[in-house]
C-alpha cells in the first residue's frame, strides 16, 4: 500500500514543482536593459533639450546689478516670521507672469535661457548690465507602476532623463514590462503618450528621453505578473481538484 501511495504522491509533487517554476521564471531578454548595445560602442548625445515654461509653472526670478538701490523695485519679498523670502510667480492660463515694474511677461514656450534674454532686454531701460536668475520651482515628475519606490519626485536641476527618474524610484522590479514604458506629458492641456523600450539603446534617441516638469512615467506589469495575478485562483482550484481526485482514487483502492 505504501508503494501505491507513493505512486500517486510523486506525480502531484512533480506537477507542483514544475508549475511553480513555470509561473516564476523570467528570461534574460525580458529583463536586461540595452541589449543591442555593443562593447565600447560610442553614442554621442546631440540632444540639446531644455525644459520650456508651461501654464501653472511656479517661477522664481531674481535680478541683480551693481546698483543695489536701482534693483530693489524688481525683487519683491514676503515676510515669514523673522525671515523674508523672494516672491515667486505663477504662469497664468495665457502664459504670462505679472512682474513688478515690467508688467505682463509672456514665458510660455520659452526655455530658461530665452526667458533670461527677454528679461535683460526689458530691464535694459532701467538697469545697467542686469544679471537675471530664473528657476522653475515646481519641476516634479511622477513614477508609477512596477518600480520599487513609486511616487512623486522633486528635480533640483534644469532637466532629468527617464533613466534618472527610474533610478530615483528605486529601479524597476522583476515584474516590470521593460519594453513598453509609458511617458505621459501635458503641455498646456494637451496630453501626449509615448512608449519606450528600455531593452534597446534606441531609447536614447527618443524625444521623451529627457523629461519635462510634471511628466508621469508608468511602468506596466509584464505578462508573467499579469498571468500570475489572474492565474493564482485557477492554480489553487486546479490543485484542489487534483488533490480531491487523488484522495478519492486512494479511498477506492483501499476499499477494494
Amino acid at each position: 500500500m505504501s508503494k501505491l501511495l507513493l505512486f500517486f504522491k510523486r506525480p502531484l509533487l512533480s506537477f507542483l514543482i514544475l508549475l511553480l517554476l513555470f509561473t516564476s521564471c523570467a528570461s534574460k531578454k525580458d529583463v536586461v536593459y540595452f541589449q543591442n548595445a555593443k562593447d565600447f560602442e560610442t553614442l554621442v548625445d546631440t540632444d540639446t533639450f531644455t525644459p520650456k515654461f508651461k501654464v501653472n509653472d511656479i517661477v522664481s526670478v531674481f535680478v541683480s546689478t551693481f546698483d543695489l538701490e536701482a534693483v530693489k523695485p524688481f525683487n519683491m519679498y514676503r515676510s515669514s516670521g523673522t525671515q523674508s523670502e523672494i516672491v515667486d510667480y505663477i504662469v497664468d492660463i495665457n502664459g504670462n507672469i505679472d512682474y513688478p515694474v515690467l508688467g505682463k511677461i509672456k514665458l510660455i514656450g520659452l526655455t530658461i535661457e530665452e526667458a533670461k534674454a527677454l528679461f535683460k532686454e526689458k530691464l535694459s531701460d532701467y538697469l545697467k548690465d542686469p544679471i537675471v536668475n530664473i528657476r522653475i520651482l515646481n519641476f516634479r515628475i511622477s513614477v508609477l507602476g512596477q518600480v520599487n519606490a513609486p511616487g512623486r519626485y522633486e528635480v533640483s536641476g534644469e532637466r532629468i532623463t527617464l533613466l534618472e527618474a527610474i533610478a530615483m524610484a528605486g529601479d524597476l522590479n522583476i515584474k516590470a514590462e521593460r519594453k513598453n514604458v509609458l511617458v505621459i506629458r501635458d503641455f498646456n492641456g494637451t496630453k501626449t503618450y509615448s512608449r519606450l523600450d528600455l531593452t534597446s539603446k534606441e531609447l536614447f534617441n527618443s524625444p521623451v528621453y529627457y523629461l519635462t516638469q510634471n511628466d508621469v512615467v508608468y511602468v506596466q506589469p509584464n505578462k508573467s505578473a499579469i498571468s500570475g495575478a489572474s492565474g493564482d485562483s485557477r492554480i489553487g482550484t486546479f490543485i484542489s481538484v487534483a488533490s480531491f481526485l487523488i484522495t478519492t482514487s486512494l479511498l477506492l483502492i483501499t476499499r477494494n
